[in-house]
């Protein structure tokens, strides 16, 4: 050995020297027994062992880097090297000594596989579920061939349809529970402060509503009995307590929701007989939420797509109303006031309720045709018809009220519509002032229960005898409108009825009214794709079948203004024939051989000379009472008297 071998460095200590050694003595005993093995050196621990501990893939592939560690037999040491670096981190100090190849690996991973080493190598490190549906479904693969594959499809099959049906099970197994818990009592329930109900529910007394009106009434006591009767009504033989009626629920709801919602005590009632229980709660819940801002775009100046990039421009969020409606667009928020901007100005939209385009929609007029609006301020209405007509034949908008006709004349001309006459007329005057229209749109004055949400003033203001009067009113002049319609008209003959107003009163009596005074007119289909239909019974009264052909439109299911929209086409008149020429009367006649014949009655004649005298001599006795001079007697009555 030379001299510069003699002073050479020895050979760096094996990794498993005392001050770096496990305090595991499993890896001891295991280290002792293999003495004949050369322990591996870093370097193969990093090329064999960073690539599986650093990539946890599920896939099965992951596993070859394991398995050639195995065939090289180093996979005993290796595990022994990882329990003893585990160790080393736990305890501190051997922290300094950094082998610069495992920055990558993540320690709480390694901690996770010091589980079993005693058994064998495992094939992963941390198994997941993914490995085992991989290995299932590789075995599965390998089963599955041309003979069995039906069979399998089969099984597939039957297994799915078991399953559909263990759900249709607990779908209606919840159902039932639902129903359960709905017909326990609700002693039990949490009041809106979270605290348990003391007492269980009852329905208060005459002398306890007389001192509940006395004082401010409690907002959770009424709202927590809207909720009780409401209940109560939905399975009223199940809940109902003994002695107390139907009746008494309803009366008691009714008076719960005028004290509630603001309501005088008549028209409370008259609007929650139009719908079920539940859904008359609906209906006043949507009367307290404003309806969303809506625009109809004139056509006359633009198109939609173009006014909503100018809107969206100056920061106007919109969309589109409906599939129903290829105007409309409905505001969600804006920056900038939107009755102020320079496309309002310059008339390119008019600000509209959703609702005031389907009595325009279900006119449907034809260009060239003679329209007439007869209440048509402030002109929503009015210039829709004008740029559906595209500027064509002629519009007669009337209103009654000559103060409103100004911002009817203004909307006119803001629009730009051309073929607007502006008049101002009694709508029950115009069969006499003109008549021979194509069609004719009747938006008839009304009491305003379906735009509550508005003008809150309709809840205590509107009385039996303004619906009283409001329907004769109407009355009037749906028979005058069907009069100003020409039947012989070859594009129209059609009348469209509207009300912003849910009442039958001022619906479905007046249409029916109108189908028994002009036998002339039928209702028609109003062409809207959407919309519930008009009653045909109604708390007793029966309506004409054909009214289901009406439409009605209400805002906590539409979420629109509530409207009622008909539509009639009229007919020619055609002569009754007279009863004589239908059936003529028959009479027994004796012939002289004593047979008895049956022939047809003559009808007695009427000689009106011989009569002339008497009526001339009664026209001089009445005109003598009048204080008049009666003219001279004519010679035949002279020689009569």
């Amino acid at each position: 050995m030379g001299r510069r071998a003699k002073n050479k460095q020895p050979p760096p200590e094996p990794l498993d020297a005392k001050p770096y050694s496990s305090t595991k003595k499993l890896g001891k005993r295991k280290a002792e027994t293999q003495d004949d093995k050369p322990r591996p050196a870093k370097k193969i621990k990093d090329s064999k062992s960073k690539k599986p501990r650093v990539t946890f893939d599920d896939d099965a592939g992951s596993n070859d880097g394991w398995e050639g560690v195995q065939d090289d037999g180093v996979i005993g040491d290796l595990d022994d090297l990882i329990d003893d670096e585990d160790d080393d981190m736990l305890r501190g100090p051997v922290q300094e000594l950094d082998f610069d190849s495992d920055e990558d690996e993540p320690a709480p991973l390694l901690l996770r596989g010091r589980k079993s080493k005693q058994g064998g190598p495992a094939p992963n490190i941390i198994p997941t579920g993914s490995d085992d549906s991989s290995e299932e479904s590789g075995s599965d693969d390998e089963r599955t061939t041309m003979a069995n594959m039906e069979a399998r499809s089969r099984a597939l099959d039957a297994k799915a349809a078991a399953e559909a049906e263990l759900d249709i099970e607990e779908f209606q197994q919840a159902a039932a529970d639902e129903d359960d818990e709905d017909d326990v009592d609700m002693d039990g329930q949490e009041d809106a402060n979270g605290d348990m109900d003391a007492e269980p529910f009852h329905l208060p007394t005459a002398e306890e509503r007389e001192e509940e009106k006395l004082t401010v009434p409690d907002v959770h006591t009424v709202q927590r009995r809207m909720r009780e009767c409401v209940r109560i009504l939905g399975k009223f033989k199940r809940l109902a307590a003994e002695g107390h009626s139907r009746s008494d629920y309803i009366a008691q709801l009714i008076l719960d929701i005028s004290s509630h919602y603001g309501y005088n005590d008549f028209l409370a009632e008259k609007l929650f007989h139009l719908f079920p229980v539940a859904e008359a709660i609906e209906f006043f819940e949507a009367n307290e939420v404003p309806r969303p801002v809506t625009i109809r775009t004139n056509t006359l100046r633009t198109r939609r797509r173009d006014l909503a990039q100018a809107l969206v421009n100056r920061g106007v969020n919109l969309e589109p109303i409906g599939k129903w409606t290829n105007v409309g667009l409905q505001v969600f928020e804006s920056s900038v006031p939107i009755g102020a901007t320079p496309e309002y100005l310059a008339g390119h939209y008019m600000l509209q309720a959703a609702s005031s385009f389907l009595p325009v929609i279900a006119l449907a007029p034809q260009p060239n045709e003679r329209v007439l609006d007869m209440a048509s301020a402030p002109g929503g209405k009015t210039t829709h018809i004008a740029a559906l007509l595209q500027n064509t034949g002629v519009v007669f908008a009337n209103d009654a009220n000559k103060a409103r006709t100004k911002s009817l004349t203004a909307n006119v001309h803001r629009l730009g519509c051309k073929n607007v006459v502006v008049c101002s007329y009694d709508g029950r005057e115009f069969p006499k002032v003109m008549g021979g229209f194509d069609r004719v749109l009747l938006d008839a004055p009304c009491s305003g229960t379906g735009v509550i949400s508005k003008d809150a003033s309709v809840k205590i203001n509107k009385s039996e005898r303004d619906f009283t009067l409001l329907s004769h009113l109407q009355k009037q002049l749906i028979l005058c409108a069907i009069d100003s319609v020409s039947p012989e008209s070859k594009t129209g003959g059609y009348i469209v009825y509207s009300t912003c107003s849910v009442t039958v009163d001022e619906n479905e009596s007046v249409v029916d009214y109108a189908l028994r005074k002009r036998p002339n007119v039928k209702l028609v289909e109003t062409g809207l794709e959407f919309g519930r239909e008009g009653f045909t019974k109604f708390r007793g009264k029966t309506f004409h079948p054909s009214l289901n052909l009406t439409r009605r439109f209400y805002p906590h299911v539409h979420n629109m203004d509530g409207f009622f929209v008909a539509k009639f086409k009229v007919e020619k008149r055609v002569k009754a024939k007279k009863a004589d020429e239908e059936e003529p009367i028959m009479v027994e006649v004796v012939a002289e051989d004593g047979t008895v014949e049956n022939k047809p009655q003559e009808d007695a004649g009427f000689d009106s000379d011989e009569d002339r005298p008497y009526l001339e001599e009664s026209k001089r006795r009445r005109m003598k009472a009048k204080g008049l001079r009666p003219p001279p007697r004519s010679k035949t009555v002279k020689a009569t008297a």
